[in-house]
């Protein structure tokens, strides 16, 4: 390690990541529904407590200066939570099709990228050591998270796939970007962006067919036990990747 390199302050990607990953954005939404629909705070007092949350956890997290497994996951949870929020308040509350909120997410993500390549001259995940690049990011993931709701109930309350074959269908796009990462020579930064976005409904389809009732085609754990469940796995892979120090590097200065 070169002592004079600063530390990336997200994670490097590994098979963890991608696991947590997952279980986090399951685990958005279905606290999101619990928060909102078991607890009976409603959308709009769900949104603003959580994104107060949010605003805590992620002034913890740029204090870190780099990659501490615990507050990064911490702000994702969060962030997934809030992204989900922010779609089902637009489509719930204020009457946009889910065709233009997955228009706008589309649009907002894609500004975000050319405003964050323009500022930086990189998208790279292995380069955010300073506040304005990790600014960037985490602005990145907010509407990936939001992109992906829309998306995801497009597909699957609008189509009518339903939640079990939506998760099929976008886990099968993971594959492919996968294959064409290890195979074909897919961009690596455009493929981890897109399996990144594509990642959230397929965690939001499978936690929606463990927490739904049966008669809307779910499983019916509830949103209480599907919850507990993932973010007691997500709790045992922080603790693994704190004490192994999985997803620590050093950062490529450009």
């Amino acid at each position: 390690m070169d002592p004079t390199a600063p530390m990336n302050r997200v994670p490097k990607v590994t098979v963890d990541f991608w696991l947590i990953k997952l279980m986090a954005v399951t685990m958005g939404e279905t606290a999101a529904d619990y928060l909102a629909v078991n607890l009976g705070f409603g959308l709009t007092a769900t949104s603003l407590i959580m994104t107060a949350v949010l605003i805590g956890a992620l002034v913890l997290q740029f204090g870190q200066k780099r990659y501490v497994p615990w507050s990064y996951w911490l702000a994702v949870v969060l962030i997934s939570i809030v992204g989900t929020l922010v779609t089902d308040n637009l489509v719930d509350n204020f009457g946009v099709s889910l065709v233009t909120t997955t228009i706008f997410f589309s649009a907002a993500l894609a500004a975000t990228f050319l405003m964050w390549f323009r500022s930086e001259g990189t998208l790279s995940i292995h380069t955010v050591y300073t506040t304005r690049r990790e600014a960037w990011y985490w602005l990145a993931i907010l509407f990936t998270f939001a992109l992906g709701t829309a998306a995801g109930d497009l597909v699957a309350e609008k189509f009518g796939l339903g939640y079990m074959a939506t998760g099929v269908l976008f886990g099968l796009i993971i594959v492919s970007l996968a294959f064409g990462y290890f195979f074909l020579g897919l961009d690596p930064i455009l493929g981890f962006w897109l399996a990144y976005i594509f990642t959230r409904p397929l965690g939001a389809s499978f936690g929606d067919l463990l927490s739904q009732p049966t008669q809307y085609g779910g499983f019916g754990l509830g949103a209480i036990i599907t919850s507990a469940l993932f973010l007691s796995a997500i709790i045992a892979i922080v603790a693994y990747m704190t004490y192994s120090r999985d997803g620590e590097e050093q950062t490529i200065l450009r």
